[in-house]
């Protein structure tokens, strides 16, 4: 912290304020989110709160290096026409039986969204399930909002499938295969449940005839793939890079380096043997993939929690929170979970995590160390995640969805989907409390 604040004010009532402030605007959209981080972190600065040189320290590159390094990848990737081929694949594979198209494009969004992102997902699948209902002269609302509950529950089972994850992963330092073990099964758990509902609610209602069916089978997956040399090239290097995640910690290296090399691997690979100007065309294009306004909302966001921690407002709320639990880590756990969910279903469950992060870690010292806490931790994950699915606006995917869905005809009004998110919530976030409970308290 630098040596004066403004004004001589209390450092914790002006990085607050700050914070609060930003808030209001991310939950209002009155600005671009990272415009106003940026601008958080810049006043927390001018502030006298952080020094420039503690705002840099603040921030995260491992987080930041590792979502550059899996954007190029999976954008290089998306070109060869990969994703789309395995989903038109798998549909054939089910005979295009309408329950079993619900159950299969639900399974391939989940799967998709755990070793992707959930917008890449989600902007790939949407457009492949309007053509194929279209064409059965189906119903497509329940394909497509089963989908984005599937995109926010599928991308909470690995490190790299939600932000939230990578935040998480990234200050705690743990591994691909930590998130494996812990999170997967209970995925696996709540996509089964979700699943057997929608089946249950919709499934005899998706009808369609032979001819229809004939029609979707006719599709040649194989036209869908523009670059078999890319193809190629993309799956062995993506290969590589989870492989690298998975075997990682044996070898202490960062999940950052691994997606960032992988991602300069793949470029390398794909301009050999280019001309200058299409090699710095296809390099341009590589980095044009990158979401360059989440990098730098991360940086800013990074830089005003640090503010907050520096200040001594998350040793505060921590110690009030251990307080509130009592010293009990099975209570603090069903606390954060449903705190969690709750918030993300209000409010994007990034810079809600980017400040939970700091404030958990204050907990450790009273509550037993980093071990004990672990369920907290991922109390904190399974919340945060599943909370996506509380209303139309509480994750990206969610609205990614909508807006194609009204581009195509099929409207997902805002009340009517909280009829399903509501209940999807509460009960998602029901069985992570009981799997946690189960798992770490009998």
């Amino acid at each position: 912290m630098s040596e004066t604040v403004l004004f001589n004010l209390d450092p914790k009532l002006v990085a607050s304020t700050i914070l609060v402030v930003v808030y209001i605007i991310l939950f209002s959209e009155k600005l671009n989110r990272a415009v106003a981080a940026l601008i958080g972190a810049g006043v927390m600065i001018f502030a006298g709160v952080l020094t420039q040189q503690e705002a840099l320290k603040g921030i995260d590159f491992n987080t930041l290096m590792l979502l550059i390094g899996m954007m190029i990848i999976v954008g290089i990737s998306e070109k060869s026409g990969v994703f789309k081929f395995l989903a038109i694949w798998a549909v054939q594979k089910a005979k295009v039986n309408p329950r079993g198209l619900l159950v299969v494009l639900a399974f391939i969004t989940a799967i998709f969204s755990a070793v992707l992102d959930n917008v890449t997902t989600v902007l790939l699948i949407v457009p492949i399930t309007v053509q194929i209902t279209r064409k059965l002269n189906i119903d497509t609302y329940p394909y497509l909002i089963l989908e984005i509950f599937a995109s926010n529950i599928g991308g909470t089972a690995t490190l790299i499938g939600d932000p939230p994850n990578i935040l998480i992963g990234s200050a705690i330092n743990l591994s691909f295969m930590d998130f494996v073990n812990e999170l997967t099964p209970m995925v696996l758990i709540t996509m089964l449940v979700l699943v057997f509902v929608f089946d249950l609610i919709y499934g005899k209602k998706l009808k369609t005839t032979k001819k229809k069916r004939a029609l979707v089978m006719r599709i040649n997956p194989l036209e869908s793939v523009t670059d078999w040399r890319l193809l190629k090239q993309s799956m062995t290097v993506l290969l590589c890079v989870i492989v690298a995640f998975i075997s990682a910690e044996h070898f202490h290296i960062a999940n950052g380096t691994i997606a960032l090399f992988g991602a300069a691997i793949l470029m390398f690979i794909h301009t050999l043997g280019k001309n200058h100007s299409e090699r710095e065309h296809l390099v341009e294009q590589a980095f044009s993939f990158v979401d360059w306004t989440t990098i730098f909302f991360f940086a800013g966001l990074f830089a005003l929690v640090y503010g907050l921690e520096e200040a001594g407002v998350l040793q505060i709320l921590g110690h009030h929170f251990s307080q509130l639990a009592d010293g009990s880590i099975e209570k603090a756990t069903m606390l954060i979970v449903w705190i969690s969910a709750f918030v993300s279903s209000a409010i994007d469950n990034i810079p809600f995590v980017a400040t939970m992060i700091p404030l958990v870690k204050t907990m450790e010292a009273d509550m037993g160390g980093r071990e004990a806490m672990m369920p907290v931790w991922w109390a904190l994950s399974l919340g945060s995640c599943y909370g996506g699915n509380g209303s139309l606006i509480a994750a990206s995917a969610n609205v990614i969805v909508a807006g194609l869905a009204q581009k195509e005809g099929h409207p997902i009004h805002f009340m009517k989907f909280l009829l399903w998110s509501i209940p999807v919530m509460l009960g998602s976030v029901g069985i992570a409390a009981l799997y946690l409970h189960i798992r770490h308290f009998m």
